[in-house]
């Protein structure tokens, strides 16, 4: 046992503790009766970020949920490195569902079962606790600064403008964050890039009323059909987006990368069993790794119209409507994403019907390149700390804030997540493991201990 592991051991109690006091608000940010706890959750956060050693951590007002600062400048010609984190967490309905109560954090089999255990209160205290020892040993050798927010749950609507407002506080040369995940508890990884996201809500009319399909049908076109045939038009018959200019901004991935990605263990015939289909499908010329991470995609999200009720009514709809989405990659902008598409479906509509697109959310993607100094810092503690170098992986999901910071801040983020899919994060039983909670302070401790 190596003195990070001594000292993690000889703390865990207290460590546990404080990591309770945390979960055990719940700093639920989509619903409104929960307000008063994201306030409690945010001063218990800036009292822990004291105790573990900063020299300030301050509660700050946004457009929404307060936002925790805090910062230990230790030598004015060093590296600064900002962590970000949050503190809110997702519903933990459907209740029933968990073994233990949600916001009462009970330790089995070596794993905390909570809300938030691993998203992200467990994965940001794992954070503070290597600060915490790099501190209290003299060690820190870089400034380090906190940004903890209360809104990533429901899309981080303030954060964008509270950066906008406090660049010179947030000024940094990297941002880490730990609210990703790794391929296994013996397989780490880093998250390298995430994709972005386009999303829309089409609606189709025909008739200016529902009609009769007895008299009508045959000889007026139904919105259904035609919002169906208008979609089937977007997705080429080799996986391929036929939206003119879609293409134009999308990086291919290096050919090192595409190496590693074919290197990552994958079973097809596992994922296929355990999602339920026979057979998968995607764009032509890239497996389903890459297809799910550094390829874009196009959906459809809920499609609905006309009558579908119980029982049978012989209608044709007077309207259509279908939510889609588009999972976007490094580069693609989702403004001009947005644009293209509403221009292309609107241009491929027959004159029977009249068609509308609304934007609604969106967000750019990520990449992190593994020759990042801070990069490859993390790798470092990762090798360090878990015996074995990570892979770098591309993620297919989004995290909208982190191209908000590269925008706005002009600083790149290194993804140094935890988790794993076993731990059940936005799902009943939540939990985290231990073992990968002690070796996720020493991974971050090895970080900074490389990175200069």
């Amino acid at each position: 046992m190596n003195e990070i592991q001594k000292y993690i051991a000889a703390n865990e109690p207290k460590m546990m503790d404080d990591l309770f006091s945390l979960i055990r608000i719940p700093s639920i940010s989509a619903k409104p009766e929960h307000q008063p706890d994201m306030m409690i959750c945010a001063e218990r956060w800036a009292e822990l970020l004291l105790e573990a050693g900063a020299d300030e951590a301050i509660v700050m007002p946004s457009e929404g949920n307060p936002v925790v600062y805090g910062q230990k400048l230790v030598d004015p010609a060093a590296k600064t490195i900002l962590i970000y984190a949050h503190y809110d967490v997702m519903p933990a309905e459907p209740l029933e569902l968990w073994k233990s109560q949600p916001f009462e954090p009970e330790i089995r089999d070596e794993h905390i079962w909570a809300r938030g255990a691993d998203d992200d209160k467990g994965q940001a205290f794992i954070q503070v606790k290597a600060f915490e020892y790099l501190v209290k040993n003299g060690l820190l050798k870089n400034n380090v600064k906190f940004i903890f927010e209360g809104e990533e749950e429901i899309g981080s609507p303030s954060l964008e403008a509270f950066c906008e407002k406090h660049k010179e506080l947030l000024k940094a040369d990297v941002i880490l964050v730990s609210d990703t995940s790794m391929l296994g508890a013996e397989l780490p990884s880093l998250t390298t890039g995430l994709r972005g996201l386009a999303y829309w809500e089409v609606e189709v009319t025909g008739p200016n009323r529902d009609l009769h399909s007895g008299h009508f049908g045959g000889a007026v076109a139904n919105p259904i059909n035609v919002l169906c045939g208008m979609i089937s038009q977007v997705v080429d018959a080799d996986g391929r987006i036929t939206i003119p200019g879609f293409y134009d901004d999308v990086e291919e991935v290096p050919g090192p990368e595409r190496e590693m990605i074919a290197h990552i263990p994958f079973n097809e015939a596992n994922y296929k069993a355990a999602i339920g289909v026979k057979q998968l499908a995607g764009e032509k010329g890239y497996s389903t790794l890459e297809r799910n991470s550094c390829r874009p995609s196009f959906d459809v999200c809920g499609i609905w119209g006309g009558y579908t009720g119980e029982g049978s009514k012989t209608v044709l709809p007077s309207k259509a409507f279908a939510k889609v989405s588009c999972r976007l990659v490094a580069h693609q902008d989702h403004h001009k994403i947005s644009k293209l598409f509403a221009d292309y479906f609107k241009s491929i509509a027959p004159d029977t019907v009249a068609v509308k697109v609304t934007p609604m959310h969106g967000g750019q993607g990520y990449v992190c390149p593994i020759t990042l100094p801070a990069y490859q810092a993390a790798e470092k503690g990762f090798e360090i700390a878990f015996g074995k170098k990570p892979l770098a992986v591309r993620r297919g999901g989004s995290i909208p804030i982190i191209s908000t910071f590269e925008q706005v801040l002009g600083t790149k983020t290194v993804l140094m997540g935890f988790g794993l899919e076993s731990d059940a994060i936005h799902s009943p039983n939540e939990n985290f493991s231990l073992d990968i909670f002690r070796k996720g302070i020493e991974a971050v401790i090895e970080f900074h201990q490389a990175y200069r």
